[in-house]
């Protein structure tokens, strides 16, 4: 087993509500580059910008009603940053195996190729789709 990072490693997690509307898949991009920018992370924000708009985006099309929203946590653990998107369906995602000529099902897909890992967490009332990040140590300001 490997050291436990320290607390300056850690970051006590980010999260905030968006509003079910198309806006909120770009305002919870902003909000995730603006908390990795706060961390001083440089390293991989491009894949993770993308991963949040995946999931946001299937959270709005799959995961909540009209009336509801979701929530995106942020936390980071030494090198490894987590994103989860939090939405009100228990109904789990598999990634797709779209046709050539069809506009959606690639999300996960792009998901599994950009993150480190991924998965879901399933509640009785809700549940939680969440990417996880390695990031270079190297490339963080500070």
């Amino acid at each position: 087993m490997g050291p436990t990072p320290s607390s300056a490693e850690r970051s006590t997690p980010r999260q905030r509500v968006f509003v079910h509307g198309e806006v909120s898949v770009g305002a919870a991009r902003t909000f995730v580059e603006h908390t990795l920018a706060e961390w001083r992370i440089s390293d991989r924000v491009d894949d993770i910008r993308l991963c949040v708009s995946e999931l946001a985006t299937n959270a709005l099309v799959h995961g909540t009603p009209k009336a509801t929203g979701f929530l995106v946590q942020l936390s980071k653990d030494g090198q490894l940053v987590r994103v989860e998107v939090h939405d009100t369906s228990s109904s789990l995602p598999a990634p797709q195996v779209p046709d050539v000529d069809s506009d959606s099902g690639r999300g996960l897909l792009l998901v599994a190729a950009c993150a480190d890992g991924w998965g879901v967490e399933p509640y009785a009332d809700h549940k939680v789709v969440w990417a996880e990040f390695k990031n270079d140590v190297t490339s963080t300001v500070g």
